[in-house]
């Protein structure tokens, strides 16, 4: 046992001992490696019938997203909740400015309050340590205020420390790509609307279909809506010459945007953030 695996062991022991404080908990279940963690945590420390799995749904969500959600829960064997969120009907959501994110946690916060308190339960995020060291993150604030929890940030666990856990109890979401919601693919101040999220993730499947039939092992990949018309595409960076010269990839991105580009640095999470003035970020 190395020094390492000594501090994950604290971690983790710290991470019961918190789920035994909040005894009952709702998670916040996106499908993706943090909450799919900390809902297995969850279960094998309080049991699946003190948790549930409570999974948003909105056109920000991708359809492939909420199945793969439906299937984890079940195979917990905790209650699994897919309420209804409406983002798009704030204002402040749908402008797309800096504190997007702020609105979206917002809602869904204030979505599942109610149905926490109806089974004596408090709401928990998978934020992590990582993500409280990541700078401008809007959303976790706004959860913070609605009243939800963090165990997982609260343990001290790291992005790494929650995979290497996950692959050791066994979990398919071990590596599982970073997931984040469709409107992150649209470039701030470019109103969110219906037409804007339902072309990206269209692009994005179809994209998947052409590199599962040239062999190109993305993991990676996001489509970004730069407005006016024109998309960029973020993949792997060890992939951004094969995508580039893929004829077919250019094909399925111009079925639905009139210009692409592929970014020759790759793909970078929160790559929009880039774009902020230093400013924005304090509002």
């Amino acid at each position: 046992m190395t020094d390492g695996d000594d501090e994950v062991f604290r971690r983790l022991a710290r991470l019961d001992a918190r789920l035994d404080e909040l005894g009952t908990i709702m998670v916040a279940f996106s499908g993706g490696a943090d909450s799919a963690f900390l809902l297995t945590a969850a279960v094998r420390r309080l049991g699946a019938g003190s948790v549930i799995a409570a999974t948003a749904v909105s056109p920000s969500l991708p359809a492939t997203e909420l199945a793969a959600a439906r299937v984890f829960a079940a195979e917990q064997g905790v209650r699994h909740l897919t309420p209804n969120t409406f983002e798009l009907d704030r204002a402040g959501y749908r402008a797309n400015g800096a504190r997007r994110c702020f609105h979206c946690k917002t809602e869904l916060v204030t979505t599942l309050r109610p149905l926490a308190e109806a089974a004596a339960a408090t709401i928990a995020t998978g934020t992590n340590a990582d993500d409280a060291r990541a700078g401008f993150r809007p959303g976790i604030a706004a959860a913070r205020d609605g009243g939800a929890v963090t165990p997982l940030l609260d343990a001290g666990l790291t992005k790494s420390q929650i995979r290497s856990t996950s692959r050791s109890w066994g979990l398919s979401t071990w590596n599982k790509p970073a997931a984040a919601c469709l409107s992150s693919r649209i470039a701030y101040g470019i109103p969110v609307t219906l037409r804007g999220l339902g072309r990206v993730e269209r692009v994005e499947a179809a994209l998947r279909e052409v590199f599962r039939r040239h062999g190109i092992g993305v993991t990676n990949l996001r489509v970004r809506d730069l407005g006016g018309e024109t998309a960029r595409v973020e993949v792997d960076a060890e992939h951004v010459i094969t995508v580039t010269a893929n004829a077919d990839a250019r094909a399925a991105v111009l079925r639905e945007f009139e210009a692409v580009d592929v970014d020759p640095r790759g793909f970078r999470s929160g790559s929009m953030n880039e774009a902020l003035p230093a400013s924005a970020r304090d509002l």
